[in-house]
């Protein structure tokens, strides 16, 4: 998406430089993502998945609510059925992601989440070719995941929910963006995950009492995996095509698997590397063909 030239005294950023700026929010802001998540993970052992996406929850209601000011007395009930939907799924979302990193570790764990938003590409579409790169993605899952006697089904199970949660999130925000301004729909939302999550935290943290550093980590989670794409996602879609932010978010299941390494010492093997180069490369071609299509 090309920018309109302002009336100004300098000129305006070419559409190259402007697109090679896009490019490089949209990569970083993927990154922070995945930093948060590692981040987040490293507080597991003191508070859990469930002490994380509390502190997450709250953290990025802090930050959504001055942002969008939603008016919450105004809203109708077509405005609030979908906001309520989506404070539920932003809940359960990052519930089950984490606990998925728990269980399977990061690289997999995003890989299987990430198959929610591809879903939606294939299934809007009937052309042969998206079907086909479903299917390229169901093969990458089942040499991602290898199943045998030891497999964690209950672990690649969550994930598959995770999946899910993603998928209703990309659709909701859609219909939240079509019938509130801004951010008030995100920012509603938020508030509404959150109170949900007073009576969880109240019982998790009283049975678990949270130390400074795992607190802190788990701030820190919220900020690079809420906050900081949020801010970057706006100033990326600005310079960038809907199409190709959307081909750019194939780098997720990338980064995930780098910073898992990284971060977290998550060691893959060779086939669980070629599961997750099967799935980044099925969305690539869905977006690819969806955009010569448009």
């Amino acid at each position: 998406m090309t920018a309109t030239p302002e009336p100004a005294a300098s000129p305006a950023p070419s559409a190259k430089k402007g697109m090679s700026q896009g490019i490089a929010l949209a990569l970083a802001a993927s990154l922070s993502n995945q930093a948060g998540a590692a981040t987040g993970a490293l507080a597991f052992s003191a508070i859990g998945p469930v002490g994380v996406v509390v502190i997450r929850q709250v953290i990025t209601a802090i930050v959504m609510l001055p942002l969008g000011r939603p008016k919450l007395r105004r809203m109708t009930w077509s405005q609030w059925w979908p906001v309520i939907c989506l404070g539920i799924v932003l809940g359960v979302m990052n519930m089950t992601v984490y606990a998925t990193i728990d269980r399977l570790g990061l690289g997999l764990a995003i890989t299987l989440e990430f198959l929610g938003p591809l879903a939606i590409a294939i299934l809007a579409s009937r052309r042969l070719i998206d079907v086909l790169c479903g299917v390229l993605a169901g093969v990458g899952v089942v040499v991602l995941v290898n199943p045998s006697p030891s497999t964690d089904f209950i672990g690649v199970g969550i994930g598959l929910i995770s999946a899910v949660a993603w998928a209703c999130y990309v659709l909701l925000n859609r219909k939240i963006g079509q019938r509130l301004p801004g951010f008030e729909g995100s920012a509603a939302a938020s508030l509404v995950s959150v109170v949900m999550w007073i009576p969880i935290a109240f019982f998790w943290f009283s049975a678990h009492p949270p130390t400074l550093l795992p607190v802190i980590l788990a701030v820190v989670c919220a900020l690079l995996s809420s906050v900081v794409p949020l801010s970057i996602d706006m100033l990326a879609l600005r310079r960038l095509s809907p199409g190709l932010f959307s081909t750019l978010a194939s780098m997720h299941p990338v980064w995930a698997a780098i910073v898992g390494l990284l971060v977290l010492h998550q060691m893959l093997s060779l086939q669980e590397w070629l599961g997750i180069a099967l799935v980044v490369v099925s969305n690539v071609l869905v977006t690819a063909t969806n955009l010569r299509r448009a």
